[in-house]
């Protein structure tokens, strides 16, 4: 019997290979560098331009080279990869250069007497002055809201996760999504009408409280309802198999388990009533002295502070300034708030062994 010599097929150079892995980096730098001279060329003065114009040239000079060398399959997941990069850079980069601008310019007058003082007989075109009235109010609206709406959110979540059923159940979660999408301009209307109006109340800081208090119990509602439909039913029905009741069960197995999420709900939605400037226009108004009492008279808070200030500034002066240092005083305690709840978060989280 002949044996025939099997030999393989030779095959194409270009069957396997992949391209290095410097690559997308040579790209981008490529395409930023068509980019800056397409602008030049045409004319361009707008940086967003020719922003657009490097990515479009990045997405299709990847898929290009990608599908001469490694092939249609591979050049359709590197384009995947591209346009995820260019999303994230476009999503980036807008809000470091709004830091950025935040932080530059709003250091000029930020120090500890900016943050121990208040505007007091201080003009807006004069310098000096601070925002220790504007901090004040913004603490004491957002803690009142905060000590109205967790207990309400987290209860009413409690209930549509453990008791609830049928209409009212359906009714709750149907109010609940509304309210979220609720404009805060329409809450700060309600409870104008509702406390000022027919009330006869004076504007105060307890009333823009309850504006806030709108906007932030859908927030804590929903976090909350999420985090408790994330325990397992195992845990529920071991601890009533043993004869705890169903509130004690809540209570010591339901809760603790879920705490750190619920307490990073609970921040995120403290940050998200923090800079609301709507209901506070309406039911605060504002001064530029020290008014610690919020169930009485008008109340300085830290946006309509930045609002006033900068109308008042025309663009320009020692007005212009404050209003750059409060919002970068505002953007850091928002930031601090978030950096809490994620360390908060991790905290709580279940620890696994290794």
């Amino acid at each position: 019997m002949s044996h025939a010599t099997l030999t393989p097929k030779s095959a194409s150079s270009l069957r396997g290979a992949t391209l290095p892995k410097w690559f997308s980096w040579a790209a981008a730098a490529a395409s930023v560098a068509l980019g800056l001279g397409i602008s030049s060329l045409a004319g361009l003065h707008s940086s967003i331009q020719w922003a657009l114009i490097a990515a479009i040239l990045f997405v299709v000079g990847s898929y290009a080279a990608s599908a001469m060398v490694e092939g249609k399959r591979q050049a359709k997941d590197r384009t995947a990869t591209s346009l995820v990069w260019v999303a994230f850079l476009m999503a980036v980069i807008p809000l470091a250069s709004l830091i950025w601008e935040t932080v530059k310019r709003g250091v000029k007058v930020l120090d500890g007497y900016f943050l121990s003082h208040s505007m007091g007989v201080v003009a807006d075109s004069e310098p000096g002055g601070g925002i220790y009235h504007a901090i004040l109010g913004t603490l004491e609206q957002v803690g009142i809201a905060t000590a109205i709406s967790v207990p309400v959110g987290v209860l009413t979540a409690i209930y549509l996760v453990e008791y609830g059923r049928g209409k009212l159940s359906k009714a709750v979660t149907f109010f609940v999504d509304v309210m979220t999408g609720i404009p805060s301009i329409v809450a700060g209307l309600f409870i104008l009408s509702l406390w000022i109006v027919m009330l006869g109340m004076g504007y105060s800081g307890f009333a823009g409280s309850l504006a806030l208090c709108i906007l932030m119990i859908p927030v804590v509602v929903r976090s909350t309802e999420e985090m408790l439909k994330l325990v397992p039913n195992e845990l529920r029905e071991a601890s009533l198999a043993l004869g705890i009741p169903k509130w004690r069960t809540i209570l010591k197995v339901v809760l603790p388990t879920s705490i750190g999420g619920i307490t990073n709900g609970i921040m995120l939605a403290i940050a998200r009533i923090t800079g609301e400037t709507a209901p506070v226009l309406l039911l605060v108004w504002g001064t530029s002295v020290i008014n610690a009492n919020p169930f009485s008279d008008p109340q300085a808070s830290l946006p309509m502070y930045i609002y006033l200030q900068y109308t008042n500034s025309g663009g320009s002066g020692a007005a212009y300034d404050r209003a750059w240092a409060a919002a970068l005083t505002l953007i850091a305690f928002v930031m601090i708030l978030n950096l809490v709840a994620r360390g908060i978060a991790r905290w709580k989280a279940p620890q696994t062994g290794r």
